[in-house]
């Protein structure tokens, strides 16, 4: 006897109709009735609740009941978020950030650690909480990266490189047909490995790091061998040495290397969570295991040796840590013919610094005054310090689409930390998604989603530095940035430009964090050393 319904198609996304994506349900979400509202929110949780606990249980080093706490006040910001009108792609590597994030809160606050014990675990939200950031320095590119893509493709990637999964759950999840999926995972992984070298050259710290971002690629894609004065440059730098690292793992370990960006604490963890990458074999390629041994080009990347303090490097030492490296002139007309240089005199400011923009008077054609914003050659980042008030740009709350913009006491929070880009985006380090936008909001200086340069609001979140200092909105050029008062808490906004030092902004570099995390190992914070994997 045919059964009622026919049978569903293989690893249809668990809840709700395999037609329905994330984004049609948020839709009802937003403008359906109560209701509705809670049947739709029955539904996503039923596709994303497993996965979200699963990483509170691993955040929090213990599986009490508390995992089940911080999931679903994680599901109550997310839903906030969706309702309010942010979209619903990719929706499962923000629940999981969100989980991190509360784990990380919730610690932080004594009263709640002194009811909820669990907290204080140090391989849980204890260590959390002395992390300065969650956010791995040998990932800083690929997190970069991913969070600019658009959200179909983070979905794709994170589902099938991450979770392990087929390719139908991303494309059911997103309303997509298998063909058109597996076309735009393509696209995706192509364009999430360009997003790593576009953010090795912008936050390089110096020319010489820029011009060897050409020498990276190829050698690395095509499984060749680096050129002898390119491995002599990674030897020396860590910020190339990290890239060269970010970069071969995209042969059979994009799906670490992801979940180290977005995650940082406890990714590795996860990934040995994941059913469908222990039943597909994916987890024999990326996990703990075969950490000890480095294959290929990766194996081959020079990292400095540690030696007691006084003791000289010998020569033979030398030798062996280049090893007999050579390419023969084939290879190097190759490479060279591969990458015309485009350095120019356009200097990409990195997140170094909140500088390089082209203002009225641009920064690259003449000297800067003393004290003003510029290009921090030693910096990945910068704090932007106002002139008159001494105090420096915040953000008013969590970072998010719509949170203000305000002043505040310097520190090393991440939501002070920002970098001004070759194509005038001020973008938030602590959501690199988003940026400084002043149209928005009748003047009143907020976090936007970063548009690209050329559409309908590409000017309404870039701004031209001049040499003075001054954030100019290229939409109003008679405008600049400013606060409202000179204190603490004032809010930023754009005003008449009249060239004082209200409206006058510092670049200043962020202090190095100590106990900054490093996946080179481990997940815990305090691994400070930054070495490729297998050392």
């Amino acid at each position: 006897m045919p059964t009622p319904h026919p049978p569903r198609p293989a690893y249809p996304p668990p809840g709700g109709d395999p037609g329905e994506s994330d984004e049609l349900l948020a839709a009802r979400l937003r403008d359906g009735p109560d209701t509705e509202a809670a049947r739709v929110t029955g539904l996503l949780m039923a596709r994303h609740w497993q996965p979200a606990h699963d990483y509170a249980t691993i955040c929090l080093a213990t599986s009490s009941h508390v995992g089940a706490m911080v999931t679903a006040a994680a599901w109550h910001r997310v839903l906030d978020r969706l309702a309010e009108g942010e979209p619903a792609t990719a929706l499962r590597p923000r629940l999981l950030v969100a989980v991190r994030d509360t784990v990380r809160q919730w610690s932080g606050d004594d009263e709640m650690s002194s009811v909820v014990p669990e907290l204080l675990k140090p391989a849980g939200g204890r260590g959390m909480r002395a992390a300065k950031s969650l956010t791995p320095e040998n990932r800083t590119l690929a997190a970069r990266a991913f969070a600019s893509l658009p959200g179909p493709s983070r979905c794709l990637l994170w589902h099938t490189e991450v979770e392990g999964e087929p390719i139908s759950v991303p494309s059911a999840l997103l309303g997509m047909d298998t063909d058109t999926a597996t076309a735009t995972l393509e696209q995706a992984r192509e364009k999430f490995r360009e997003g790593c070298l576009h953010a090795h050259k912008q936050l390089a710290p110096s020319e010489d790091c820029r011009y060897h971002s050409r020498l990276l690629d190829v050698p690395i894609r095509r499984g060749g061998a680096l050129l002898p004065d390119v491995r002599k440059h990674l030897a020396d730098c860590r910020h190339c040495r990290h890239a060269a690292d970010q970069l071969a793992r995209f042969k059979g370990e994009l799906g670490t290397l992801i979940a180290e960006a977005v995650l940082g604490w406890g990714a590795r963890r996860y990934l040995d969570s994941r059913p469908a990458r222990t039943a597909s074999g994916a987890l024999a390629k990326g996990s703990s295991r075969h950490r000890g041994r480095r294959t290929g080009l990766l194996g081959r990347i020079p990292v400095p040796v540690r030696r007691p303090p006084g003791r000289p490097r010998s020569g033979r030492t030398l030798l062996r840590q280049f090893g007999a490296a050579s390419a023969s002139v084939v290879a190097v007309v190759l490479v060279v013919s591969v990458w015309s240089y485009d350095g120019g005199g356009a200097d990409p400011a990195a997140s170094t610094s909140a500088a390089g923009g082209e203002g009225e008077t641009s920064a690259t054609s003449r000297p800067k005054p003393p004290g003003v914003a510029g290009r921090t050659a030693t910096a990945d980042r910068t704090r932007l310090r106002n002139v008159a008030a001494e105090l420096c740009l915040d953000v008013r709350g969590e970072p998010r689409a719509g949170a203000g913009a305000r002043l505040a006491a310097c520190s090393e929070a991440w939501t002070q930390q920002w970098t001004y880009e070759e194509d005038g985006l001020v973008r938030s380090v602590a959501d690199p998604g988003l940026c400084l936008d002043s149209q928005a909001d009748a003047g009143v200086v907020i976090l936007g989603t970063c548009a690209d340069q050329g559409t309908e609001r590409g000017d309404d979140v870039r701004y031209d530095l001049t040499a003075e200092g001054e954030l100019v909105p290229r939409r109003q050029r008679q405008l600049a940035l400013a606060a409202t008062a000179p204190g603490p808490d004032a809010d930023v906004v754009v005003k008449v430009r009249e060239r004082s030092d209200a409206q006058r902004w510092r670049s200043d570099p962020v202090p190095t964090a100590e106990g900054s995390l490093s996946v080179s190992r481990t997940d815990r914070p305090d691994a400070r050393s930054v070495e490729l994997p297998g050392r």
